[in-house]
């Protein structure tokens, strides 16, 4: 890890030098990092099956084993297996938790997907609450409109089947790493980027 501890208490007393520190022990350990906290909480999905045959781990599993035998690309294999990431800590806007931790490291296509699949996911079930089940239609049009169908449709919607040959985490695991070893997309890094560049 980088050396050195910023001087400020408090935000309106930062220099440019305490930033520089900041950026770099921040770039350090989420380098180092943030692969295994993605996985540390994924690993949180174990457990109650909430009515379902299987946890929302081996829910996550099976839909990124389907993507991955179905010939999906590396990235979109590893939105298969987060994209129910946040259900431990925000069931009811998981979608949200998902897409904002895989923001700043996929395509554009893949986070519409991962933001969106509950709605399209809703045509099996919407319908039973009084809501409408074609709901996803409204977003027709898209360009990742047919990729969210078949997400859905070919991955996420089967894999509740507590038969199937799911593959374990060490399949994706690699996966996973490499995608958070990107260099990320991010306000984060364009604001601090920026500041240091500036001396501001």
């Amino acid at each position: 890890m980088p050396r050195g501890t910023a001087n400020f208490t408090r935000m309106d007393a930062i220099t440019v030098e305490d930033w520089e520190i900041v950026v770099r022990h921040h770039e350090a350990h989420h380098a180092r990092h943030l692969a295994d906290e993605v996985l540390a909480l994924f690993g949180r999905l174990k457990g109650p099956k909430l009515g379902f045959q299987v946890d929302r781990h081996e829910h996550s599993l099976q839909t990124a084993s389907r993507a991955l035998r179905d010939g999906a690309d590396e990235e979109t294999v590893v939105c298969a297996l987060l994209h129910d990431i946040g259900d431990s800590i925000a069931p009811e806007n998981h979608c949200e938790i998902a897409a904002g931790i895989l923001r700043p490291y996929v395509t554009d296509d893949n986070l519409w997907v991962v933001e969106n699949h509950v709605v399209f996911s809703g045509y099996y079930f919407a319908h039973f609450v009084g809501r409408d089940r074609r709901e996803h239609e409204a977003l027709n049009g898209h360009p990742a409109y047919q990729k969210a169908m078949r997400f859905v449709r070919d991955w996420d919607g089967p894999s509740f089947d507590p038969g199937y040959d799911t593959l374990p985490l060490k399949t994706f695991e690699p996966m996973v790493r490499r995608l958070f070893a990107r260099e990320p997309r991010s306000a984060w890094r364009e604001i601090h980027g920026q500041s240091v560049a500036a001396g501001d």
